[in-house]
């Protein structure tokens, strides 16, 4: 029986902890180290890198330096050279600029994911005041009782959707390897999406300080901990069936491997198959997951579409 999120939770919590501590002594100035990708998620393994940056006003190069050696010293793996992460952001720009001309693929990762799984590992206080000021940003003062939180759901909308389209550019043309961001794309991606529109859906009919507060409580739990306070762990477990396999494949280290090794014609491959295929299972419960959640009548329906 797969064990998935109770195993890769435990796992990412206890490696949270010990990050944490070690960062402790770094606590100063403002500086906030985010966590997002897997560990934010409680979905790391011993094979999994840390999605990290540096927030701060001020960039620090020496104390940029000193976070990673912190890091490094409990998660090796390092997150990729030339991604969103790894780096430092200043949170003033990263509030600014949303949707114009600036706003490339690596500002939007690091905005959209600070808030859906954004996790603070130095200086908490000053992360939750962030999202706060963030999601003021995206709910406006003259927004009305009824209404969706627009803003923000098209602009995850569009993270997904830019995320998508990323996947065949880097695996086509930037060469990197396709299965295992394929089936990631198909999962966690999927999943992560998921609680995004799920969380936004649940602002409707309420007045702007309500949806600010909705959004806080849910963006600060991790996202299957965030879909069971939704929909309820007795309707989520349909989804979860597909995804705790999804999540022991990935923790398997031969299987990892070989899925980083295929190419891009080996689609055929079974074990590639095979997760392909829970995740038809996959997608087709988180769809019944959210018909079941919010009736016809929602705006939600509406708004996904058009």
């Amino acid at each position: 029986m797969a064990e998935g999120y109770s195993t890769t939770k435990e796992f990412s919590q206890t490696k949270l902890n010990e990050l944490r501590e070690r960062l402790r002594p770094l606590d100063a100035g403002g500086r906030v180290v985010v966590a997002c990708g897997s560990f934010a998620r409680r979905e790391a393994s011993d094979h999994s890198d840390l999605d990290y940056y540096v927030l701060s006003e001020e960039e620090d190069a020496a104390k940029d330096a000193e976070v990673e050696s912190a890091i490094k010293s409990v998660v090796a793996k390092s997150p990729s050279a030339d991604g969103a992460f790894g780096s430092h952001v200043n949170p003033t720009e990263m509030l600014a600029n949303i949707g114009g001309q600036a706003d490339d693929n690596r500002k939007i990762t690091q905005r959209v994911l600070f808030l859906l799984e954004g996790e603070w590992l130095c200086n908490p206080d000053r992360l939750l005041s962030l999202r706060n000021e963030m999601l003021k940003r995206y709910v406006r003062t003259s927004m009305a009782d009824h209404q969706l939180a627009l803003f923000l759901l098209n602009d995850v909308i569009r993270y997904y959707r830019t995320m998508a389209v990323d996947y065949e550019y880097k695996t086509t043309e930037g060469a990197k390897p396709r299965a295992i961001r394929n089936v990631k794309l198909v999962f966690s991606r999927k999943l992560l999406y998921a609680s995004g529109l799920f969380s936004i859906a649940m602002t409707a009919d309420r007045t702007r300080d309500d949806k600010i507060r909705i959004l806080e409580e849910l963006f600060a739990q991790p996202v299957v901990e965030r879909m069971r306070s939704i929909c309820g762990e007795a309707a989520l477990s349909r989804v979860m069936r597909s995804y705790d396999v999804f999540l022991d494949r990935l923790s398997d280290a031969t299987l990892r491997s070989h899925l980083e090794r295929l190419s891009l014609g080996d689609r055929e491959d079974v074990e590639f198959r095979k997760l392909k295929n829970e995740g038809y299972q996959f997608t087709r419960e988180l769809l019944a997951l959210f018909e079941n959640t919010f009736d016809r009548t929602h705006p939600i329906r509406r708004a996904v579409v058009f």
